[in-house]
Parts: structure tokens; sequence; C-alpha cells
């Protein structure tokens, strides 16, 4: 193929292809219509003389070609997008028409993912924001470019990822609206918030926790009786029953937030033993350090965070 017939978008498009197996999902990322995508798929094919993806039942799989590219088809991607983006001084905000992926818990889209994407879309519109899920805290995909900014605990050791701290967090206690551990109106005492049922939030099972540790020093233990893999799973059960969830503060509004809806029918209260606060910050790989774009997201997006919860 001739250079001057070479079209980086497919580059771009092929990238994408190869990360979601998926013509419809890749349409999404790209904000394109499917009909589209699936003509830029029989592109690539033509392009590259394999079929890249292949129908696997009710989805597509990668063909052994489209597997060896995925790693340097990435690299080139990205590389490709770096060098034709613009210095910050030359930034135009408002003209960006990039995808950039989020790793965030569950609870940061429940209550945090509304006022940034408002802020990333009032000043950027062709932007586009990925939610991807957070399993783990492995920094693989930081690493790899997978993910561009990550919000939360900082549980990776690789050395060389940047991180900025955003608010402390705490744990608060979380139960229906009426329920009787609040009747009394005064403070909790450990052994009755000990005697109630409770809900726990674990991915892998383990729910052990600090509040289990001071209740231990002394001479208590909770009751559990569900295990959730996310706080808003936990708050929607503790809305609908007695069983009292535990919860970080960020979850539960704050002076600007107070009445989300998130919270209705919920009370929270101070739990009857003390507990470490948490730090939440955001994390990036030092690759993307100098690139105007990226930099001005992860600055809107710790930004919305600050105001949203460090005047709670």
């Amino acid at each position: 193929m001739n250079n001057i017939d070479v079209d980086l978008n497919l580059l771009v498009a092929l990238d994408v292809l190869l990360a979601e197996s998926s013509v419809t999902a890749a349409a999404q990322r790209l904000g394109l219509s499917i009909s589209a995508m699936s003509r830029t798929l029989a592109r690539l094919r033509a392009a590259t003389g394999d079929p890249l993806l292949v129908r696997a039942g009710r989805g597509m799989v990668p063909t052994r070609r489209a597997e060896e590219l995925r790693a340097h088809v990435h690299r080139l991607s990205r590389d490709a997008q770096a060098v034709l983006r613009p210095q910050m001084n030359d930034l135009d905000v408002g003209g960006l028409e990039l995808t950039f992926t989020m790793r965030v818990s569950e609870a940061f889209m429940e209550f945090l993912s509304g006022p940034v994407v408002a802020a990333i879309s009032k000043a950027a519109p062709g932007v586009c924001l990925r939610f991807a899920p957070k399993p783990d805290k492995d920094a693989g995909p930081l690493r790899d470019g997978t993910i561009d900014l990550e919000i939360g605990v900082i549980g990776t050791t690789a050395p060389e990822i940047r991180t900025r701290f955003l608010f402390n967090d705490r744990l608060v206690g979380l139960v229906r609206t009426g329920h009787w551990l609040l009747a009394a109106g005064g403070v909790i005492r450990p052994e009755a918030y000990a005697a109630c049922h409770h809900i726990a939030v674990s991915k892998d099972g383990n729910t052990a926790g600090p509040i289990d540790t001071a209740l231990h020093a002394l001479g208590l233990a909770r009751s559990i009786k569900v295990v959730v893999p996310g706080f808003p799973d936990a708050m929607r059960i503790a809305r609908q029953s007695d069983l009292v969830a535990l919860v970080p503060q960020s979850c539960v509004g704050n002076k600007q937030l107070p009445d989300h809806d998130a919270m209705s029918g919920l009370a929270s209260f101070e739990l009857p033993v003390a507990t470490p606060e948490f730090k939440i910050s955001a994390m990036w790989h030092p690759r993307m350090d100098a690139d105007p774009a990226h930099k001005w997201l992860r600055n809107t997006v710790m930004n919305v965070c600050r105001t949203t919860y460090l005047h709670r």
C-alpha cells in the first residue's frame, strides 16, 4: 500500500476493535454507528488480509493474527495520538475529541461519576469518558495504557506510578430510616452495634476489617448475614431491611449534596468504636505526566473530587 493511502483512523479503530472484540462496543467507544464500524472492520480486513474478528456463538473472538497485532497496534495508536495532541499552550479544550478510560470503584460510579461527567462535558463536549470496572489494584493497565486515570485507595506497589492525594475518607454506619438502633437518639453503644445483624462488603469473601479489630478488643464481634461486592449494594439492602451497613463517608453525602437519591430512606451514624481514616488518591502512569490533554483531564477530575467531598 502506498504511504499516502495510510489512514491513521484505521489504526485507532483497529486498536479499539482488538480491545473490545465487539463491533458494537467499539462503535460506542469511538462515537460511531454500528454500520460505520462494520464498514471500518471491512476496510481493516482488506488492508491486513486477515478476518481479524470472527464469530463465536453470540460474540466475536480475535484471530491468531489479531492476537499477534494487539499489543503492537495499541502502542502505535497511543504514540500516534500523543504526537498529534497539541502542547498545553495550544490546547483547545473545547475542541478535544478523545476517549479517556478511568478505572474507578462502584462507589465512585454511584456518587462521583455524575459531577465528573458534567464538568468534562461542559468544558470539552467532544471528549468521551469510558469508566472501567476495578476488580483489583493491579498496575498493569496503567502501565500498558489501557487505563488513563485511576481513582481510589493506593494499593499498587509499582514504584513509577504517579499519585495525587484527593481527600481523606472514613467509615460510618448506615441503617434504614426508623431503625431501632437509632430510636434512642443518643450515642450508640458498641454492645448495641455488635448485637445487630450486618452487611459486609467484600469482593473476595474476606469480611474482616478495622471495625472487627476494634470490636474484638472489647470482646465483641459482628454477626454478618449478607456479603456483597460493593457499597451501593450494601446501601440498597440496608434500605429494605434491619441489617446494618458499613460504608465510606463519601457514600452518604456532604454539605453540597446532602440529599442525593442514594441516601433516600437511609440514615448514617458515627461508629461506636474508632477506625482509621483512609486516603483517596488519583493514579496515573508517568508517560502521561506531560501530556496536555491528560493533565487537563486529571486536574478536572481531581478538582471535582475535592470540591465535592473535602467540604463535607
